[in-house]
């Protein structure tokens, strides 16, 4: 795998998964994880963006809880060890850090965006309002989003969310529409995790169409 590191602000050194694009760079993207890790999965989507022609990267941000983490979608052992690293003993100040880093690695190609997935995409949330750098921001089905919808973007961001995600009530996205009117939140008919295709609630229509809209934005933003 091309891995590479990233030293942190604070001195932290963490892994990353970096890929190039054939030809000139249109920027770069930085892919946040889900729960699970810097997994098969999240390999995938990072080859992705560089396919589209983004330098795309992927902190291993649970680096500091535990090196390597890669976990599975098809056992409960799994799920709960990653919602353990990721809301037990994760420390969001240093992970922003990590993303930083992430973020100043890959400036030198052009404009940097973020997206991200899961709790990922309530770290891109994050981010956009903490991290420098940034262009744009897009945030998949961002966990506990609501609690953080006081936030101020500073950058532009789109938000994406399936209808039938029990697990982000509209509540959470409606404090998220009404603290920051200026925000595209884009609605699926699809449940939490539609992107992933290695997960049952995979919905190849939405998450194309999520796909479609973040490259536009991007496209759009880093140009």
């Amino acid at each position: 795998m091309p891995m590479i590191q990233l030293t942190a602000a604070d001195g932290f050194t963490l892994d990353a998964y970096q890929v190039l694009p054939q030809g000139t760079p249109k920027g770069a993207v930085v892919v946040i994880q889900e729960i699970f890790g810097v997994n098969g999965h999240i390999r995938q989507v990072t080859d992705s963006y560089a396919a589209a022609g983004y330098v795309a990267i992927a902190p291993a941000l649970f680096d500091r809880q535990e090196k390597d983490v890669q976990l599975g979608y098809d056992q409960e052992a799994h799920w709960n060890k990653g919602m353990q690293l990721a809301f037990e003993g994760y420390d969001r100040d240093a992970g922003m850090k990590d993303i930083q880093a992430a973020v100043d690695a890959v400036a030198q190609y052009g404009k940097v965006a973020i997206v991200g997935y899961c709790f990922g995409g309530l770290l891109a949330w994050l981010a956009a309002n903490q991290v420098t750098g940034l262009s744009a921001v897009s945030s998949y089905y961002g966990g506990f989003i609501g609690q953080e919808a006081h936030r101020k973007p500073q950058c532009p961001v789109i938000l994406h969310f399936g209808k039938k995600d029990l697990h982000i009530p509209e509540s959470e996205i409606n404090m998220v529409r009404e603290a920051n009117p200026e925000v595209t939140i884009h609605m699926y008919d699809a449940d939490h995790g539609f992107n992933c295709d290695h997960r049952e609630s995979y919905h190849a229509e939405s998450s194309a169409l999520a796909k479609e809209h973040t490259l536009a934005f991007f496209n759009a933003q880093l140009s």
